[in-house]
């Protein structure tokens, strides 16, 4: 069993939250504990947020509270009713994410007390307020995120799994349920790489230089994710077409495979370039051998087409959205890497600290 990082900072926000409310004599001390719990966040940026949303729950909750408890009392009944109010007002300012904590603020002030009822209100508001604060410490010092290093890895895992299996697929070397399965679980891998590129793309640079650079490694990750996608998709269209591609001419099944070759070695170049660990993939005459060798691929698919009797005709259906893919995955490598030729070119400061970070977890 692997302890994530934010399973830790939970931990130490917790141990946190109780050491400062104990430091100040705070009653209850518990009530920080939990609301420490609450604001622990993936990153940074949204760890500014979730205090802002924190305090506007522990504001509204402790308002109500003190609201009925002058009015009502503080009857099981009008705590209750107090309750509905607090996730009403929520609701209508869409602060869904806080209600839990805005409820256990208005039971926290609104239970059995004795001296001053303001006093103990405010007592209660600031120890919740405490275990919020420790919480926004905890994730703005311990164990900071390093989203683009984990974002560089998943994509290089995602990618190397997927051309591992086109290379067997294009030589008709698949275990078909076996393929299924690990198709199925490439797709998981693509919904993790979105869910990582959103994180990376919320940490925010305090810096102009180091922005315009984040800026533009965005579009670089962006570019590698849909180059993946891709991938991904000639792997289903392999595994799909497979007895179809089969079926056909055998210099059209070996171009093919020659094409995907040359494609997944340009691919696998491009991410080890962008780390510095070979150097520039393309020139711009490689780039044209490219071009005309994907031409040459399309011009054999019509030749294809041409010499195809009636009762192939379903086959070159199918060959065609496959052909279609290849060669789209062609022209989106050949952008990826004048993306990152360019970036190399522009920031280089940037990129040598970019991959030493990449390196020291590589």
């Amino acid at each position: 069993m692997k302890l994530g990082a934010r399973i830790l900072k939970t931990g130490i926000a917790i141990v946190l939250s109780l050491y400062l409310a104990d430091l100040f004599s705070f009653p209850s001390p518990v009530f920080a504990g939990i609301a420490a719990i609450f604001a622990i966040q993936p990153t940074i940026y949204r760890s500014y947020l979730s205090i802002i949303e924190q305090l506007q729950a522990n504001l509204i909750g402790a308002i109500i509270a003190v609201f009925f408890v002058i009015l009502f009392g503080n009857d099981i009944f009008i705590i209750g009713l107090a309750v509905v109010i607090a996730i009403t007002i929520n609701l209508k300012l869409k602060l869904e994410k806080t209600i839990i904590l805005s409820i256990v603020t208005v039971i926290a002030i609104m239970e059995s007390q004795q001296g001053d009822f303001m006093e103990f209100a405010l007592i209660r508001f600031l120890t919740i307020m405490l275990g919020i604060l420790s919480s926004f410490i905890v994730n703005l010092v311990f164990l900071p995120p390093k989203y683009e290093t984990k974002l560089y890895h998943l994509i290089s895992d995602v990618t190397e799994q997927t051309l591992k299996w086109i290379r067997i697929s294009s030589r008709h070397a698949t275990e078909h349920t076996l393929l299924k399965k690990d198709i199925s679980r490439i797709k998981g891998g693509l919904s993790k790489l979105e869910q990582t590129y959103s994180m990376y793309k919320e940490e925010r640079e305090y810096f102009k230089k180091a922005s315009l650079a984040k800026s533009r490694k965005l579009v670089i990750y962006r570019q590698m994710i849909t180059v993946t996608t891709q991938s991904v998709e000639i792997l289903r269209k392999l595994h799909r077409f497979e007895n179809e591609l089969h079926q056909m001419p055998e210099r059209f099944q070996m171009e093919v495979q020659t094409q995907l070759d040359r494609l997944l070695f340009y691919h696998e170049q491009s991410l080890l370039h962008f780390i510095g660990k070979v150097k520039a993939v393309e020139g711009q005459m490689e780039k044209e051998d490219h071009t005309a060798n994907r031409k040459e691929l399309l011009a054999l698919f019509f030749a294809q087409q041409r010499e195809c009797d009636m009762d192939n005709e379903h086959l070159l259906y199918h060959m065609m959205p496959l052909v279609s893919s290849i060669i789209e995955y062609g022209e989106q490598l050949d952008h990826l890497t004048t993306l990152i030729n360019s970036f190399k070119s522009y920031h280089v400061s940037e990129n040598e600290v970019h991959v030493q970070q990449v390196e020291d977890e590589y």
